[in-house]
């Protein structure tokens, strides 16, 4: 199977990192363009250990809510969301 390997290097400390990437602001200021927006759980701020979030947002023409929730999470190494299915 074929790995695409991608690097970015950034000149800024691990930690701002870490919470930039987590930063539900940050993204929403990064998609205002698509209209993207948090509408439940953590709406706002940085994101953290068994907090979720719902995002109202376009994909493929159709507009999702779609629901992420941080599942583990070692500062500043790493996260994990995963994205939770409503079934209803």
């Amino acid at each position: 199977m074929p790995v695409i390997t991608l690097t970015t290097i950034i000149n800024a400390p691990v930690e701002r990192c870490f919470d930039i990437s987590r930063d539900i602001d940050i993204h929403i200021a990064s998609t205002v363009h698509t209209g993207e927006r948090a509408i439940a759980g953590r709406t706002s701020g940085l994101i953290g250990l068994g907090e979720s979030v719902t995002w109202r947002a376009k994909h493929f023409g159709i507009w999702q809510n779609l629901t992420s929730k941080i599942t583990e999470f070692k500062f500043p190494e790493y996260f994990v969301d995963c994205l939770i299915i409503d079934h209803r």
